[in-house]
């Protein structure tokens, strides 16, 4: 018997995750020359991106709700425009409105929680994993076409050094307003929508930024869901090891490596390119014909010595090109399991909250992982390498136990 089509609303909701991943990957060559006139500016980098990432603590499960409450569709709408405000912030090249931009824009990015309900909510079970695994292909793909469209840009016009930051933040204030269009022709993935007083999104705001209570309410969660604690938190350790690409731009510019925005921008192009072939690959043909839980524990096993390997390299760009192809076969396809596994795990009713949740504990799992790395750089720019690599073995030993 034939599969169903897919539902058209699909593509364009990868459509928007593509733009969106595409912006902020655009910026993030640029984002050294905010903050290099700072002291120890790796550190006050690191000190955005944790702010960025930290602010979803609350931000992703009060989206989330909101999404089960009204629908996905006019969170991404807020979400785009408050992208495209955050944006606008960076065009004086400061420092102060770097880290402004950091917490808005990471309030927005929220909607991630809502994306991913979206896909759940018109994915039919057989195809679950591979349109959420192609989720994280689009996201490479993002990671691809933002640094080329920044590279392409900046060596049609020749820009000089001291303003190629301004003009690709331009390129990301354009990007954002197609976004906006994008999340206007947007039709409602979720229809048993019931609304949310002010006074629950007042209760909701309390408890999202309490990770006790967080915590309360993923037991709670687990006790109706079984398993979800654990997948949440093995995501939690797959973040903390993952906050390595964040560490990418800081430690290639600033460490042995050298490497300008230019440089920069070609090699996530090849890691994004590779990224996107493996995880299509994998989630298309693969994904569904093997155990998950003892894929991501493998994988985790395998990826852990080339995130240490990634500090042991030196001013090799050649051996730190090899690992980049170790890593795209190993680690990088952890996410899209996780999230499968997760998604089998939720209801209509309850699903935005849920992925809002896991969201959160992500956020928070991020900002602990930066302000660890970002000390930890301090003392040595290698050292950070071997914090990611005991955080991904700790994924295999989560995953080995949640049978």
């Amino acid at each position: 018997m034939p599969a169903p089509p897919l539902d058209r609303r699909l593509w364009l909701l990868y459509a928007i995750i593509l733009v969106d991943i595409i912006a902020g990957a655009a910026i993030g060559p640029v984002m050294p020359e905010f903050v290099r006139g700072l002291p120890e500016p790796q550190l006050w980098l690191l000190v955005g991106m944790g702010i960025f990432l930290g602010v979803q603590l609350f931000s992703a499960p009060l989206l989330g709700r909101l999404s089960d409450g009204y629908g996905r569709r006019p969170i991404f709408i807020v979400s785009a425009v408050g992208t495209l405000l955050a944006n606008v912030l960076l065009l004086p090249v400061r420092a102060g409105l770097y880290f402004v931009n950091r917490a808005s824009d990471g309030v927005t990015n929220g909607m991630y929680a809502a994306a991913r309900s979206a896909i759940t909510d018109i994915s039919t079970p057989e195809r679950l994993f591979k349109n959420l695994g192609l989720e994280g292909a689009i996201i490479s793909l993002g990671f691809v076409l933002g640094p080329m469209a920044a590279g392409i840009l900046l060596s049609t016009l020749h820009v000089p050094p001291a303003q190629q930051a301004a003009y690709v933040v331009r390129l990301a204030v354009v990007l954002a307003v197609l976004n906006i269009g994008l999340s206007l022709l947007l039709r409602e993935t979720h229809q048993h929508r019931n609304g949310v007083r002010g006074s629950e999104l007042v209760a909701e705001l309390g408890r999202s930024v309490n990770p006790l209570t967080l915590w309360t309410r993923l037991q709670v969660k687990d006790a109706s869901n079984p398993g979800v604690r654990r997948i949440v938190l093995t995501q939690v350790a797959l973040t903390l090891s993952t906050g390595y690409y964040v560490y990418f731009v800081p430690y290639m510019s600033l460490g042995e490596l050298h490497m300008d925005a230019r440089t920069i921008s070609y090699f996530f192009m090849f890691f994004g390119a590779l990224s996107i072939v493996l995880n299509y690959g994998f989630y298309t043909y693969l994904a569904d014909r093997i155990n998950q839980r003892r894929a991501i524990v493998l994988l985790a096993l395998l990826g852990t010595p080339v995130l240490a390997g990634y500090g042991l390299t030196g001013s090799s760009r050649e051996a730190f090109v090899v690992l980049v192809v170790f890593d795209c076969l190993t680690l990088s396809l952890i996410q899209g399991l996780l999230e499968g596994l997760l998604a089998r795990r939720t209801t209509e009713a309850d699903r935005g909250e849920i992925f809002g949740l896991n969201q959160a504990f992500q956020g928070l799992a991020s900002f602990g992982s930066t302000l660890v790395c970002g000390l930890l750089s301090v003392l040595d720019l290698r050292l950070p390498w071997a914090w990611f690599a005991l955080c991904l073995a700790l994924v295999a030993v989560l995953a080995w136990r949640n049978k």
